[in-house]
This record gives C-alpha cells, structure tokens and sequence, in this order.
C-alpha cells in the first residue's frame, strides 16, 4: 500500500480522536530544529511534486502550493514561525466577518501539529501544507467571497473575482504582524467595516435576548392611549435609544417623545415616516435579531464581490434602499432618491461608467415593450400615442402614427422602431445618464414624479429614474472632467429643446448594487428584499444558521 495513503488515513484517524476529547485543542508551538525544518521543506517539495494522493485541500491548491513551495525563496511559513497561533484564532473567530468558523479547520489544525512527531518530516510536511491550505481557503472567502455572484443569483453580473493565491502566500511570508496582514485583507470600503461593528453589535443583542416584540393592532397615533404603548417603548429601548420609563401616570400615552423614536426607526427600516406605529412598522419592530443579523452577514458577502476599487469618484445605486449616492474621495456629496424596476423587470446588478450625457433625449422604446405595451395602444387610439409625442422608424424613414394601420401587425411582423420625440412627456424625462450595456440601463430624468414620494419605489421597466436628474449634471460632468456646466447652463440647453449629448472626458464608475443592510454614520439601516435576493444567498450560505 502506498506510504502516503497510510499516513493519511492514520493522521486523519488520529485527528479526529483528539478532536472528539477536546472541543477547542490549543496550539501548542513546536520547536523544530534547522535540520528538522530542512527536511521539512525537502519533503514539501517532493510531496506537491509527486504524491498522488495529496489530501484534497491541498490538492485543490496544489499548482500554487507547489509554485510557493519550489521557489527559492519559498520559506516555511507555519512551522518554525510564530503566526499559527494567530492564525488558528483568525479561523475560530471567522464568525466576526460573517464567515462560518466550521467551514475553517482550526481545531483540526491543532490535533494535527499535536499528533506528529517533531522528528517526522513527512508527517510534519503535510502539517506546513494543511495550514497553508486552510490560510487560501480563508483569504480567498475573506476578500472575494465565498461564491461566483450568478451562481447564487442570475440578476447579479458582477466580475469573477479570485486571489492570486502565490502572491497571497508571498504577502503572508513578507508580514510582520498577521492581525494587520487580515485586516488589510477584508474589503477596504468604510461600508464594510461599518457592518462588521454592527454585526458585533447584533450579535451581542442576540446573546442578550434580543428584543421583545410588539402586539399587532390598529395604528398607534400621535397622543392616543393604548395598553400596547409600553411594549413598543420597551422594544424601541434596545435599538433606538428610547426611554425604557415612561413619565408617571403616562405609561399607557404615545407621547411626543416616543413618536420621535418612531419616527427614527421608520426612517432607518425605509418606511413612510410619519410617526404612526402600523402595521408595516409594527412587522418591522417584529423582525427577529437574527433576521437581522443574517441581513447583515449577506450585506458583508456582497461586499466582497464588488470592485476592488470603486474609482476616487463615483456613482452607487442601492436597488433595494431606492437610493442614489455621489462619492468623491471617499465623501458622500450627494444622495438622491430613485425609482427602480418592478420585480418582474428587475434591474440588474453590475458596474460599469457613465461615458456620456444625453439632454432632450429621444426615447427608442425597447422592442419587447413596444409589442406587448404599445402596439395594443397604437391598435385603439395611434392618434394618442402621437400627441403624446410618439412616432414610428423604419431605416432613415419616420412615420406618422396615424398613417399606419396597426392592425396588420403583431409579435412575428414589427418591422418599426416606436419611439418618443423630446420634451416635457418623452419618459426619460429631459436628461439621461449612459453607460450602454448589454441590459440597456441607464439614469434617466421621468415625468412622474409623485412615484419619488413613495417608500417602495419599484416601478421601472429596469432602468434608474432620478428624483433630481438635472440637478445631478453638473457635479457628474465635472467628475468626468468636463468643465463649464452649471444649472444656467443646464435649463438654458434643455429650454432649447435640442438633442444634445456630451462626451464624459473621462468616464465616471457607476455601481448597481443590492443591499439590504448598511451603516449610515452609525446607524444600521434595513430594508425589504423587495427581489428576494437575500434569501437566495442565505440558503447558499447555509440556512438560518448563518446568524452563528
């Protein structure tokens, strides 16, 4: 029988032993001589060179392993050093980071070094490669996540992100501290940091209980006495800073001071806020910490796979917070609300840059929404659909509505490109914001603007509707270096009622992005899966039990 399968399957047996005895082993350091450490490092190299039957985690990074390992300067990097013990608790604390700490063979780790004998090379060789196994496995998850983004979800077309596993392996041997080494390593984004403290901060609220929840009823308004009121108090005392006492003799009113806190929360949660404790509240203030905390978890791992660089300027939608942000140099200069797609015409999750600006734009309706939406309305009344601005192209001929008998065609014969002519009706509004993709998404001003007013703003057909879409050009015209546009110049352009389009000097990052948690200066936001994207990737993370 080959010597390396007994010695596996006997490292493994033993492993496991100790494993059952001791539910969390301490490493031990080892001490190892030079000559030890040399013939170490010989059998390394002859194990990842010629040994079939390597464990499968090493074998699944054994190209990298064996391109560390071989090279001249490939150190040992666990054994004879002193950063296993840290990293065994980096593995073990994996949970801080929304990672799940038994997907991490720390205790495993331990066993091993403790089962093998100083003066077994061979033995102590696959120790060296377990633990620099297990280091890619974790960096990897750490930094890009744990899954390819359309794996877990088709609307997601972010980048394949990966690690360059040998110069992760280069970079943990030049480290000094292997702390500051992981921490440098997680997402460098404010926003991730920010929901790691709020992680830690639910997750303390979870080992405390949690919060009480509160009776469903008719609508809690400004001033009524109701017997619920100290149970909403006594839940808004755990996250929102409420008074846990109510004034003497008032316990039972919904003061002023508690529609303040109210208020607060439905501003955190997205809701409408007007301070009245409904339904839609009250379900909100019900959510369980855990639910939370899994929201919070899912918000980190999306994190990951976005760009490594955002730009030093750019433009984020958050698609579930119906929400805009311009970012300069790491500050917020602007945020706007937004109306994004229906559920059923979902708006996609990518990056990609906003090359030019477009005022008084025609608007080519796309053709599956010319079918099914406009040419019913042409068939009753085309002389509507002309007032209201529309026109038919067919190669460098445009037509009249009026002048085609819409009845002769249908899904199989459409030979026209339906479009709306600029102005204050055209539905992209009097300005759009182009980044062209394969989706045909883009920013664009709308005539409907009592839809900004809601709280749930999916109503498009994909594309992002901006609540201040003019007011939004002149700072995105100087991000991509195009000097000399103001608001005069602005109106004076649109006023003209003149297609007209101007080229970004240089093109400014935009991010469609996701989340259903952030930090906002320290407060945790949360809003609804309004796509039912959340519970896609926590079944993928592995149920409910990623609260941890």
């Amino acid at each position: 029988m080959n010597r390396s399968i007994v010695l596996f399957a006997g490292l493994r047996a033993i492993v496991l032993v100790i494993v059952a005895a001791c539910a969390s082993p301490v490493f031990a350091q080892t001490r190892l001589s030079s000559q030890d450490l040399a013939a170490v490092r010989v059998n390394i190299v002859d194990l990842l060179a010629n040994e079939p039957n390597l464990p499968l985690p090493v074998r699944q990074r054994q190209e990298a392993l064996a391109t560390y390992y071989s090279e001249q300067n490939g150190d040992l990097l666990w054994l004879g050093q002193e950063r296993a013990p840290a990293f065994i608790e980096w593995l073990r604390s994996a949970a801080d980071d929304g990672l799940d700490p038994a997907s991490y063979p720390a205790d495993q780790l331990v066993s091993l070094n403790e089962a093998v004998p100083v003066t077994d090379a061979r033995g102590r060789a696959i120790i060296e490669l377990h633990f620099s196994a297990a280091f890619l496995e974790y960096a990897s998850d750490l930094k890009v996540g744990r899954f390819l983004p359309r794996k877990v979800d088709p609307n997601f077309f972010l980048q394949k992100r990966e690690i360059d596993q040998v110069a992760a392996l280069d970079q943990l041997a030049a480290a000094e501290n292997l702390d500051q080494f992981f921490i440098s390593w997680q997402p460098s984004a404010p926003e991730y940091a920010a929901l790691r403290v709020a992680l830690s901060d639910y997750r303390a609220l979870l080992a405390n209980g949690g919060w009480p929840t509160v009776p469903l009823g008719d609508s809690l308004k400004p001033g009524m006495t109701d017997p619920r009121v100290p149970a909403l108090r006594a839940r808004l005392a755990v996250t929102d800073g409420a008074s846990p006492v109510a004034p003497p003799g008032a316990e039972d009113v919904y003061d002023d001071e508690l529609v303040a806190v109210v208020r607060s929360f439905q501003k955190r949660h997205g809701l409408d806020v007007d301070g009245i404790a409904g339904k839609a509240t009250i379900v909100a203030m019900n959510v369980p910490v855990e639910d939370r905390i899994e929201e919070i978890v899912v918000a980190m791992e999306r994190w990951r796979w976005m760009p490594e660089s955002l730009g030093s300027k750019y433009v984020m939608v958050n698609i579930a917070g119906f929400e805009l942000k311009r970012v300069s140099d790491g500050k917020v200069e602007e945020k706007m609300a937004v109306v994004v797609g229906k559920p059923y015409h979902r708006t996609p999750v990518f990056s990609d840059e906003i090359r030019y600006l477009e005022f008084n734009p025609y608007w080519n309706v796309p053709a599956g929404i010319a079918i099914k939406e406009e040419l019913p309305k042409l068939k009753k009344n085309p002389a509507a659909r002309a007032a209201a601005g529309f026109e038919a192209v067919q190669g460098d001929k445009v037509y009249s509505l009026t002048s085609i008998n819409w009845n002769r065609y249908g899904p199989g014969n459409f030979p026209f490109q339906i479009r709306q002519r600029p102005g204050p009706n055209n539905a992209l509004g009097r300005v759009k914001y182009m980044f062209p993709n394969q989706f045909n998404v883009y920013l664009h001003d709308t005539p409907a603007k009592s839809l900004f007013s809601r709280s749930d703003r999916a109503f498009s057909h994909g594309c992002v509707r901006l609540s201040r879409p003019l007011e939004f050009a002149p700072p995105v015209l100087a991000a991509g270096g195009v000097s000399g546009w103001n608001m005069a110049r602005v109106n004076s352009v649109i006023a003209s009622g003149k297609r007209t389009v101007v080229n970004l000097e240089k093109p400014l990052p935009v991010h469609i992005t996701y989340f259903t948690a952030w930090v906002d200066q320290g407060v945790p936001n949360f809003r609804a899966d309004v796509y039912d994207q959340d519970e896609k990737l926590i079944a993928a993370l592995g149920g409910k039990s990623i609260a941890w």
